[in-house]
């Protein structure tokens, strides 16, 4: 299954024009963000507001992740204070995987935001978290903070920019988009020894863990005949012919 680190904003001395900080926001926002993730089979490791940026690249640095994910919100210089308004993504340049995921992100923002035309991902030597990760990454300025209306529309929008996200990073992953539902309790249902559970939605796809007959699976989401499903706290998919809900 793929794996991302998410690293919303540790900055809780960046205050919005309009009430809250930079690390409060971007918090919300990777809230909002968790059950899109958890709904399409992505799973995450967090870090936690306590953390800095240094110690978020070493978190990641320490795992093995697909992608490093940093949400945060702009400010614009001395001066202009105010006055800017747009969305930056920004990546790694000559990092393919982190570009292709960044130019997925910035199309999909473009969608929900007022100013499309104000959206646009960037190639980035200077910050640390798109320099120093190892996995290939994504560090979104989602609007600027001292702008009130970039500042309203990211309080009244962290679904919708939540709900981008995701999708854009189902597409670059090769996974199906699903909206969160409730969760199901099921068990194997098998007549050899154990169930594979897989990365994607194929029978090709690599076995991430098996789960043996009668064994008990959360079941998350569910994809054409194929169930998300978490085992032994392991997220991946399983064919929904031998898996029974109870």
């Amino acid at each position: 299954m793929p794996i991302i680190y998410l690293s919303p904003s540790t900055q809780q001395n960046n205050y919005y024009v309009n009430g809250g900080t930079e690390e409060e926001w971007m918090n919300r926002l990777a809230d909002a963000l968790e059950p899109y993730l958890t709904a399409s089979g992505i799973r995450y490791v967090r870090n936690t507001p306590e953390m800095t940026a240094a110690s978020s690249i070493r978190a990641s640095n320490q795992g093995r992740y697909d992608l490093h994910l940093a949400l945060h919100s702009n400010a614009a210089p001395e001066g202009l204070y105010g006055q800017k308004r747009g969305i930056i993504v920004f990546y790694y340049p000559g990092s393919s995987r982190g570009q292709t995921a960044a130019e997925l992100v910035t199309d999909g923002l473009k969608e929900i935001y007022p100013l499309p035309n104000n959206v646009r991902a960037e190639p980035s030597t200077s910050i640390g978290e798109v320099r120093q990760p190892k996995a290939p990454s994504v560090f979104i300025e989602l609007g600027y903070h001292d702008n009130r209306d970039d500042a309203v529309w990211i309080k009244n929008n962290l679904d919708a920019a939540a709900r981008s996200i995701a999708l854009s990073l189902t597409e670059y992953f090769g996974v199906p988009f699903l909206t969160p539902r409730a969760y199901q309790n099921a068990v194997v249902d098998v007549n050899w020894g154990s169930l594979n559970i897989r990365d994607k939605p194929d029978p090709a796809s690599y076995v991430v863990a098996r789960a043996p007959d009668g064994a008990r699976l959360t079941v998350i989401n569910q994809y054409k005949n194929w169930y998300v499903v978490r085992y032994d706290g392991i997220v991946g998919w399983a064919n929904a012919d031998f898996v029974t809900l109870v």
